[in-house]
């Protein structure tokens, strides 16, 4: 068995240099992939992961870009590994959105329960002062009011009569 000449181990040695040199020109794409996001402070970050989830959509200024065409041109081993991870990439990309997402919708549906909660409580206070305001009215007691010159003027029969009728529209629109 003969050993292996210098020229023949020299062109090994290039040859692996040369698909080293490639496969590291296909990753390094893959390694500057970056995010770019405003925090709470207004203060911009950059980084190869994702942000948290509690930035908003609106505030992911850059997401990392797929590797161009022209550059995929690589061995065959190499493009296997390349193709094997990025749906690795765009999965963990398309659950983080999804997160998102939800986390968003469950926000706008607490917001909108809080809001029909005080809407609820307001038309509450409402009813409870419109029946006692008519329980005065039919109890047949002087009631008085403060009219636009600041005097105190007492109700006459008309005057509690449109008073029962406002009382008991706001007790039929808001005591349900």
């Amino acid at each position: 068995m003969r050993a292996p000449s210098f020229e023949s181990t020299r062109r090994g040695v290039f040859v692996i240099g040369l698909l080293a040199a490639l496969v590291l020109t296909v990753a390094t794409p893959l390694a500057h992939a970056q995010w770019k996001w405003r925090d709470k402070s207004g203060q911009v970050n950059a980084s190869d992961r994702p942000p948290p989830l509690d930035v908003p959509e609106k505030d992911i200024l850059a997401r990392p870009a797929p590797v161009p065409d022209s550059r995929r041109a690589v061995p065959a081993m190499a493009a296997s590994a390349a193709s094997a991870a990025q749906p690795m990439r765009q999965a963990a990309g398309d659950r983080e959105l999804e997160t998102r997402r939800r986390a968003a919708e469950q926000e706008q549906a607490a917001k909108t329960k809080a809001a029909e909660e005080q809407q609820s409580a307001k038309r509450a206070e409402n009813c409870r002062r419109a029946r006692g305001h008519l329980s005065a009215l039919e109890s047949g007691q002087r009631i008085a009011r403060v009219n636009d010159k600041g005097e105190r003027e007492v109700l006459d029969d008309r005057g509690r009569a449109d008073e029962m009728r406002q009382a008991r529209e706001v007790i039929a629109s808001d005591c349900r």
